[in-house]
Order: structure tokens, then sequence, then C-alpha cells
């Protein structure tokens, strides 16, 4: 790595103010932070930096992500041969690899697209890259259905990066999740490529079957034929990355036990699923604990609700964001049978008004030590 630290330091004058190559200067800087760690320093305001820097942070998140995409891959191929009767002589490989090359083109269009935008942000507007798409990047794919044409894909990214990202100033500065973001852009404008029965399975002949997942039976009030263990294990039709919760978990204690993501987020999230999915039993026909392992729920809670830049910042605030998110959503799935994925929409809605929690547990907070101060003093 000499070599290469050498030969970087060589060309750097080259794209400094001044150098033959000054407008790539973050071109440059990108992806020398990406090799190497930065020996910058913060430039303004007070900051506390460590090893842990936001690069890492994000190869954290994408390392815990590998398990759930490696089965979400492997369950495309189990869910298309599964539709056309091929599953008992059709091997694992064969099953991984055809899920592989269906998965991979929507991979690379969401890197593609969403890394172009944002290096042509950097350019433009003469600021560094920052690291945050590394995991956007990823995390759009494995939330759509693996029949998403592929320019829709790249439309709902551009759209996430530029509308959820770069108008308010970039990485750290967005109020949305970025990667829902792009899934509701795609779901509202298309509609119909990503709901419905068809759209969870890929398929390249015609005699396949489409199959509901049951969040869509328990939208139409059919009886849910999947068994809890398949609903665990991965086993039904969905988007990429969310059907197995034990994949999502083996990623959570990757993200806790680095302490890249708050318990207190994902534990409060479950709190509030399970609270209102027992309150509405009684309507959805479904047991409480089968709301955490339908649809994107745990997902959710594991990757999107506990976002750093988007999710209340105060230890209080967190249990109360977490458990409006898993609340909601139960609440969205059950009382609107048009959508029943309300994880989505839940998450989106609280990214708004995390700013507000936190605000109120501050003013909460000074209000409490005054009365005790006020106590002190007489």
């Amino acid at each position: 790595m000499n070599f290469l630290r050498n030969y970087l330091d060589k060309q750097k004058p080259k794209f400094d103010k001044g150098g033959k190559f000054q407008k790539l200067h973050s071109v440059f800087t990108g992806f020398e932070s990406f090799l190497f760690v930065p020996n910058r320093t913060t430039v303004s305001g007070c900051n506390i930096r460590d090893a842990v820097d936001l690069k890492r942070t994000m190869i954290i998140v994408v390392v815990a992500l590998i398990p759930a995409l490696l089965f979400g891959m492997y369950n495309v191929g189990y869910q298309h041969f599964n539709a056309i009767g091929a599953l008992a002589e059709t091997g694992f490989w064969q099953l991984f690899f055809y899920g592989f090359l269906k998965v991979l083109p929507i991979i690379i269009v969401s890197y593609v697209v969403g890394l172009a935008i944002e290096f042509a942000g950097a350019q433009i507007r003469g600021h560094e890259i920052n690291e945050g798409f590394l995991v956007s990047g990823l995390l759009i794919p494995m939330i759509m259905p693996v029949t998403a044409p592929l320019w829709m894909v790249a439309l709902s990214t551009a759209f996430a990066v530029i509308i959820g990202k770069e108008i308010f100033g970039g990485t750290g500065m967005n109020i949305w999740n970025p990667a829902l973001l792009a899934r509701a852009f795609f779901f509202f404008s298309y509609p119909s490529k990503i709901s419905g029965d068809d759209v969870w399975i890929a398929s390249d002949t015609a005699d396949a079957i489409s199959q509901a997942t049951p969040l869509a039976q328990m939208s139409q009030g059919q009886e849910i034929t999947y068994s809890i263990s398949d609903m665990f294990w991965g086993f039904i039709p969905g988007s990429i990355g969310e059907t197995s919760t034990f994949c999502i978990l083996l990623g959570a204690v990757i993200l806790l036990a680095t302490g890249v993501a708050s318990w207190k987020t994902m534990l409060s999230v479950c709190v509030g699923g399970l609270v209102m999915g027992w309150a509405f039993s009684g309507i959805s026909g479904v047991p409480a604990y089968e709301q955490l392992l339908m649809g994107g729920f745990a997902f959710g809670a594991v990757f999107m609700a506990t976002d750093p830049v988007t999710s209340a910042q105060t230890e209080t605030g967190k249990y109360i964001y977490g458990f409006l998110i898993g609340a909601m959503a139960v609440i969205i799935r059950c009382i609107n049978p048009g959508y029943p994925e309300g994880m989505m929409l839940a998450i989106l809605l609280m990214n708004t008004f995390a700013p507000l929690i936190d605000w109120c547990v501050v003013q909460n907070n000074i209000k409490r030590r005054l009365k005790r101060a006020n106590a002190v003093v007489k």
C-alpha cells in the first residue's frame, strides 16, 4: 500500500488549486479518502473525531446488510423455481446464481446513478465527496421488487439523491431517509410495478404462478398460508432484502456490537409494533408477533429507523421515535387494505417529526432542571 500512497501523494498537486486537474479535486479526494484514512481535520465548529469516521461507519452498515442481501439473492431463485414447479430438482447454487443475476443489475444501476449525481454535485459546489451513498446505494435495491424495471430504479435513485439529499446540502443534512424516499417515489409513480402478486416473482416463463405476500393475504382478509418458520427464515415473496428476519437479526447484531445503531430505537420499534399488533389483532386476524415477521418491519426497524441522520438524537427521544414508528406501521397496515406495507410511510413520517421529538425532550429536561435549581435556591 506504500506504493499506492506515494503515487497518490505525487499526483495530489495536479488536483489542488492551480493544478492541471483542479476541477476534479473533489473526485480525487473522494477516491483518496475511500482508500486511506484522511489526514485532514475539522475546519469549523467544535467537533470530536475518533478512529471511526464516516467511511468506516458506512462500511460496517454495508457488512451488516450482506447476510440479508445474499439470502435475498437465493430467495429470488427459490421463489422463481417454486413458482414454475421445478424447485425439487434445482440445486442450491442454481437458485443462488439465478437470483444473483437478477439482483446484480439493480445494484449496479443504483450505484452508478447515485454516485454519478453525488460526484457531479460535489464538483459543482466544490465540496468533498461523502461516503453516505455507500449504504443508500445498497439499501435501495434491497427494498425493491426484483422485477422492478431498471430505468424506474434509476429514476427513483436520482430523485432520492437530488431531492432527498443534495438540495439539503448532502450527507448528514437530509431530513428523510434517501432509500425510503426512492421507494416512496417508485411506489407513488409506478404503483403497478411494486404492488400486486406478480411483481415479487422473477420469471422468464409464461407458466409461472404468481404468489401473494403474507401482507397481501392479511390485507385481503385471507388466511396466511405461510408458516412462522418460512416467514422467520425468509422463504416468502417480497422485496429483495426484506424477507429473512433471521438474516436481518444477524445484521442487527453487527450494528449493535459495533455501536453503529441504537438498541433503544430497535427495541422501541418492536414494542410499538407488538402493542398495536395486539390492539388490532381482532381486525387483522393476525397475532401481534407475526406483524414483526411480515413485510419490511424487521428490515425497517434495524436498518432504516436507526439511521443516525434522520432519527431522533436524544436518548429519550429514541424510545418515543421508535415506538411511534412501530405503532404507525401496524396501524397503516390494518386500516388501509390498499397499502398493506406501512413501514415505509411510518418511518418517513417520523423522520419529519424527529426534530420536534428531540426539541420536546430537551425542553422538558430544561424545565425539570430549572425546577430543581429553584428548589435548591429556596
